[in-house]
């Protein structure tokens, strides 16, 4: 006898390809969903950080001598931040896959990752843009871990070489030739200096003749003996020499301490966004409709009758 399929049950290639429309959809993305998570994780993560700078602002004194230095302030400041940002991401995540209305975890999953990089988009976008000035400084601390990097290194560098700028050896080397009595022609003191930034910066074959040059230029100068002048053509070079060290070893120590600078604010922002889209993963997987997900369990096991 030949098996005859009850009424209403597809059998074969028919539901092999509806089995497999059904997955696609259960799997398909919702960018509805994922824009409403995205405009959920933004507006978390702009009030905590407001909630931040008021428990910042509240806490300091301005008439107190015991306020958090600016370290401090800066460490609290960076956690609070990545703390708003992984509530922001896991709720955004969350959010997102709860819309979707996807009953496959690892779909709430990819939606909740998803949502987690339009995100970043945004604000990296707000950072880059004038639109930023809109939202203040909500979002200064991913600012100051990728956006700022650049501005943090430059005031490290400057912490580093307090003084660097002001740092002209061929400038002093000019105000000392210069300083005499102030009776002597402008123009001997002229002839002074340029023999002087001659022996300085000239050809170093030839120093022994720059060096005369500049002692008979600074005798006439200054009205001294030409061996006297020999010793302050000595002097000013030698301390000619001191300060280009100095400037050089102040260069080198701005310059590794803008490296760190550099390194660890790009490192601290790798972290916070990592954090964030594992953040944004597990939101996503709390979010799955478990009412779905059984209704669509149900259904598939449930068998038609003729």
């Amino acid at each position: 006898m030949t098996d005859i399929p009850m009424a209403g049950t597809a059998t074969g290639p028919i539901a092999h390809s509806a089995s497999v429309e059904r997955t696609a959809a259960f799997n398909q993305i919702s960018w509805g969903a994922v824009f409403a998570g995205v405009v959920l994780a933004l507006t978390v993560q702009f009030l905590l950080n407001l909630l931040g700078v008021g428990i910042g602002a509240a806490a300091i004194d301005p008439g107190a001598s015991d306020n958090p230095g600016a370290g401090a302030a800066s460490i609290f400041g960076g956690l609070w931040y990545v703390v708003a940002g992984l509530i922001g991401a896991f709720a955004g995540g969350y959010v997102s896959s709860r819309l979707s209305g996807r009953p496959s975890t690892s779909t709430g999953s990819f939606h909740g990752l998803v949502t987690w990089a339009v995100t970043a988009l945004v604000v990296l976008y707000l950072l880059t843009t004038s639109v930023g000035a809109l939202v203040g400084g909500a979002f200064s601390g991913l600012s100051g871990a990728i956006g700022g990097v650049g501005r943090a290194a430059s005031t490290a560098a400057q912490a580093a070489a307090p003084s660097l700028a002001n740092m002209n050896p061929m400038a002093d080397l000019d105000r000392q030739v210069r300083e005499t009595s102030g009776s002597d022609p402008a123009a001997l003191q002229a002839g002074a200096v340029a023999a002087m930034q001659a022996v300085v910066s000239g050809d170093p074959s030839k120093m022994a003749e720059a060096k005369d040059r500049a002692a008979v230029a600074l005798a006439k100068a200054r009205n001294i003996p030409v061996e006297q002048a020999r010793i302050q053509v000595d002097d000013y070079e030698a301390k000619y020499r001191q300060t280009v060290a100095q400037a050089k070893q102040k260069a080198t120590e701005a310059a590794v301490t803008a490296t760190k600078v550099v390194s660890r604010g790009a490192l601290l922002g790798f972290v916070a966004l990592l954090l964030g889209a594992v953040a944004a993963w597990f939101g996503g997987a709390a979010g799955t409709s478990r009412a779905t997900a059984a209704l669509v369990s149900s259904s598939a096991t449930a068998r038609p009758r003729a």
